[in-house]
């Protein structure tokens, strides 16, 4: 019997990798597999090696650049010399896998990295790594084939996962019901990310701009995504400032916002390929410690951050970043998409363009196939 390990390193990776797990059980029931990952994994049945809940720890530290090598040192000695299986799948997560990759490739295992890290967006020397160590890529992206095809990296496009996971769009109206919104007022919801840096950095910003928003049109209504970890206290005493907004937090429903808002404002993510997804016009808007931010330009590989407008290579979402995101810039974009209406049904018709450009579903299932037909 074959026998497959994957590594991921999050819960999203853990999420696409029982996706995955799912699907190639279906097509080969005797496979055995075992992995780095968590309660997604864990629920497919599959043996972990160890959680990887602590993995995903934010910050830059000793100790957990120390648990990151002593783990990767565990798993290497582990499949040499225990496991010994016929491939290793690495899930996201890029930094360490690459780093686990470089030792797993002299062990003569068959590497394969489905979701790669972002090497079009910054530190492209990192191909240099995937060319030598990996197997074959499995991307999510087209231009990643693109890109990987032309460094003579083995690799498939997919799809993205996103187009299988995402609900139907759901029906506005019952939106507005559910939610409590004024049926008679546009609706901008903010999303100031899901990172304690990120609501410290962006949630009052996009609140200063809301509050422009609303002195130059009253009759609109706004909401506040609230992301699961984000403890309330975090966000509360700043929503309290600014009363006269009369701002909805909303939690767990994002996917309802995204899809019934007249306008959003985003920190950058994933989140702009969910709205996009939903054809919903957006700006987005980012900023941090201006020594992060300059480490970050020299780094990057590209000039655009938001997922949109690289799909596409064009500026179809305005991106307000750093000196750029200023309150009275992301109130002039947002009443531009509210008031203009050629703007909006061109931004509009450029997002259903983004969703064309990435329409092939089954992201989970072709890739199963594909780790079936090499193992």
């Amino acid at each position: 019997m074959k026998k497959l390990f994957i590594i991921t390193g999050e819960y999203s990776g853990d999420k696409h990798a029982a996706d995955v797990v799912k699907e190639l059980k279906k097509i080969n029931p005797d496979i055995i597999i075992e992995a780095v990952g968590g309660e997604n994994l864990q629920a497919q049945g599959i043996k972990l090696f160890c959680n990887h809940s602590k993995m995903s720890a934010v910050g830059f530290n000793f100790k957990i650049i120390y648990n990151h090598i002593m783990l990767g040192r565990r798993v290497a000695q582990y499949l040499k010399n225990d496991y010994k299986p016929d491939m290793v799948l690495f899930i996201d997560y890029g930094g360490f896998n690459l780093n686990l990759s470089k030792v797993l490739s002299k062990y003569g295992i068959k590497l394969f990295y489905y979701i790669p890290p972002q090497i079009w967006a910054s530190r492209k020397w990192r191909l240099n790594t995937v060319k030598k160590c990996i197997n074959k890529v499995i991307t999510i992206f087209p231009f990643e084939k693109e890109m990987y095809d032309k460094a003579g990296v083995e690799s498939e496009f997919v799809g993205h996962p996103l187009l299988e996971e995402m609900p139907v769009k759901p029906d506005k109206n019952k939106v507005f019901e559910a939610c409590g919104f004024d049926k008679s007022k546009s609706l901008v919801s903010i999303f100031p990310g899901s990172r304690v840096f990120e609501i410290k950095n962006l949630l009052e910003l996009f609140l200063e701009s809301a509050v422009l928003i609303k002195k130059k049109n009253p009759d609109i209504q706004y909401a506040l995504a609230q992301a699961p970890n984000i403890k309330d206290e975090l966000i509360l005493p700043v929503t309290e400032k600014y009363k006269e907004l009369n701002i909805k937090i909303i939690k767990n429903k994002n996917y309802d916002l995204l899809a019934a808002s007249d306008a959003l404002i985003l920190a950058s993510g994933t989140v702009a390929l969910e709205a996009a997804l939903y054809e919903t016009p957006m700006i987005i808007s980012y900023r941090g410690p201006w020594f992060l931010f300059m480490i970050y330009m020299l780094v990057r590989c590209i000039k655009r951050v938001c997922l949109p407008n690289i799909i596409m290579n064009e500026d179809i979402v305005p991106e307000l970043l750093q000196a750029n995101a200023e309150k009275n810039k992301i109130a002039e974009n947002i009443l531009k998409i509210l008031n203009d209406k050629k703007f909006n049904s061109e931004m509009v018709n450029s997002l259903k363009n983004v969703k064309q450009k990435l329409m092939t579903s089954g992201a989970a299932q072709k890739t199963a196939k594909i780790i079936n037909d090499c193992i």
